[in-house]
């Protein structure tokens, strides 16, 4: 049996292979930022791609190169596809497609793989997007999501947010529509102004929207593992008690769709329900923008152990468009508030 001074090693242990193995859905297959050399090759490549499309598709079609700044500062390489008829016009992101067509894979079946997306799941016609200008028609789906403040502070001067800590809580609309299925749009400053409404309103509206719309649901790591293996899903609502871990416990927090899902945190009463389960203080480790880890306290000052697994994943596996934060977060049970404590 282990001694004392083993325990915080063994639960950092634990938490890494947990973060590995299961909670950690989005392994960098590497939309890493390259260097400079590198970043001219996939701006050539997208641009030489943009224009063999073109050509394969005809001249009714007009088709474009975009960078297109995502979470994080990370800036992805898009192509748009502009036709007469159409009112919405769709971004295939070409990065991954510039990593095969690095590891080999032939210019020839690139091109028609992307024109065959795109004739695919182009949307058909016109879509009808004037509501988006009524606030009275999209209050309803509007809702919140975390992100870092650090890496977004461009992004930030152009949409409404609010400051929780280290984050910010940002708006967007949840779209759902026959013909383009499920999205978001992220609300900019102009849309707020379009619509009048305050921060306060948004925020509002997205307390109310996003537990509704998002529901959270909190697994166990077994659950997590059997769900990766092709086995049973995830326990949603209040049926997650009945698979509370008793030993070792660990529990990932989400939405049951598990994307943006890091917010769930802050979703009311939801932290206050786990902790009082336990009867202890929760580790809240940001694994991604997609969930957080939970882990109860044990008073064995794991603190700085966690704190250094959260910086070392970040690092080396967590894509850097869904990285959330370096923090390690704390609910303190008594005092029932989520603080920074390294």
């Amino acid at each position: 049996m282990g001694s004392a001074e083993d325990k915080p090693y063994s639960c950092r242990q634990a938490c890494a292979q947990a973060l590995l193995r299961a909670v950690i859905k989005y392994i960098a297959d590497n939309l890493r930022q390259r260097g400079k050399r590198e970043s001219v090759e996939i701006k050539e490549f997208a641009e030489k791609v943009c224009d063999a499309v073109g050509k394969e598709l005809g001249r009714e079609y007009q088709v474009e190169y975009k960078e297109v700044r995502k979470n994080n500062g990370v800036v992805l390489h898009g192509m748009l596809i502009i036709s007469g008829e159409k009112n919405v016009v769709p971004t295939i992101y070409l990065d991954t497609f510039w990593e095969e067509y690095e590891s080999g894979e032939s210019w020839k079946r690139i091109i028609r793989r992307l024109v065959s997306i795109y004739r695919r799941d182009a949307p058909k016609g016109k879509i009808d997007m004037d509501f988006f200008r009524s606030f009275e028609e999209v209050k309803a789906r509007i809702c919140y999501r975390l992100i870092g403040r650090k890496g977004n502070e461009e992004l930030l001067l152009d949409v409404p947010y609010i400051e929780f800590l280290d984050l910010a809580l940002c708006f967007y609309y949840a779209y759902q529509g026959d013909m383009l299925g499920e999205g978001t749009i992220l609300v900019h400053n102009s849309h707020q102004n379009l619509w009048e409404a305050s921060t306060a309103d948004l925020l509002k509206l997205a307390q109310d929207n996003t537990p509704r719309l998002f529901p959270w649901e909190c697994n166990s790591l077994n659950v997590i593992l059997k769900e990766i293996m092709g086995g049973d899903l995830g326990i949603k609502g209040e049926s997650w008690e009945d698979e509370f871990p008793q030993e070792d416990p660990m529990l990932v927090l989400s939405n049951d769709r598990r994307l943006q899902g890091a917010v769930c945190m802050l979703y009311p009463g939801v932290l206050e329900e786990i902790a009082s389960r336990w009867e202890k203080s929760i580790y809240v480790l940001p694994s991604s923008v997609h969930e957080v880890i939970l882990l109860p306290d044990s008073g064995r000052g794991e603190a700085e152990s966690l704190k250094e697994m959260i910086v070392q994943v970040n690092n080396t596996q967590v894509a850097p468009e869904e990285v959330l934060s370096d923090s390690l977060y704390y609910y303190d049970f008594r005092e029932k508030r989520v603080k920074i404590i390294f």
